[in-house]
């Protein structure tokens, strides 16, 4: 069976590799895009892509599906609209594929039960990079030995949330096996407000923005005498395409909300 494929955000970075990856792939049709604006009827109207790109563009999620009846909806957005479109498409039985991060704690509860009840598959992945997702997994568990924890996340200067999901989705990975507890001295005091990062469950997570860049993390574990790094790297966007690919096949057998690409990585 052709999976059909509609994606939000299909003119960002991330989007435009999204859309030649389903075009390129066989099992899936790009039936629609979703939009915030006019800019144009189909997508080789936008100028960005080919002149066979012929997909068409809706500013309305409700006539998207009412006129292209998509399977999945790829949400590569921003944080101001993914809840709103992860909700909806929820609601008009669309399996969401979300790579925006920024859901707070409570609308993640709301779009699980959601999920849950109308048995409506979605899979949300504050990384689709197959070793950042190894990264988080081999953090989680050298937790276990070594519970002195930093965590250092490093994007491009566009990116609206810090910290990255990744690194958010890492501390709560690490936190299940970390006993809560403050690093560093007893008297440790910034001379600079924020010098010491953000603070979770007493580590601390700094986050670098700055051009030229596009999705790094160090987890560093400290203990007596040793270091433990662990990096990820993703050099460009063609990283992520993999894990986006498995989770629109993955996301057409599912009957819940998945938070996070390590939960159908086998």
């Amino acid at each position: 069976m052709t999976i059909r494929v509609a994606i939000a955000g299909a003119r960002g970075k991330m989007g435009k590799e999204a859309v030649h990856t389903v075009m390129n792939n066989p099992e899936m049709e790009l039936v629609s895009v979703l939009d915030y604006k006019e800019v144009g009827k189909t997508l080789a109207d936008t100028n960005l892509f080919p002149a066979d790109f012929t997909a068409p563009i809706f500013l309305d999620l409700k006539e998207l599906h009412s006129k292209t009846q998509p399977d999945v909806l790829v949400d590569l957005t921003t944080p101001e609209f993914v809840y709103d479109h992860t909700k909806h498409a929820l609601e008009l039985k669309i399996r969401p594929v979300v790579g925006t991060t920024g859901f707070s704690d409570e609308e993640l509860e709301e779009l699980t039960a959601l999920s849950r009840n109308s048995k409506i598959g979605c899979i949300i992945a504050p990384n689709f990079a197959v070793g950042a997702v190894l990264m988080m997994k081999f953090a989680e568990q050298a937790a276990k030995y070594l519970p002195d924890i930093e965590i250092i996340e490093m994007h491009h200067d566009q990116k609206l949330d810090a910290p990255s999901g990744t690194a958010m989705k890492t501390a709560h990975l690490i936190s299940q096996e970390r006993p809560i507890h403050e690093q560093g001295h007893v008297r440790e005091k910034e001379t600079i407000p924020g010098a010491r990062g953000a603070n979770y469950d007493g580590m601390r997570i700094h986050s670098v923005r700055l051009p030229g860049l596009v999705a790094h993390q160090q987890v560093l574990l400290g203990g007596d005498g040793q270091l433990l790094t662990l990096r990820h790297d993703s050099f460009n966007r063609g990283s992520f395409m993999s894990g986006v690919v498995l989770s629109i096949k993955t996301v057409m057998e599912k009957e819940e909300l998945i938070y996070g690409l390590e939960h159908i990585i086998v």
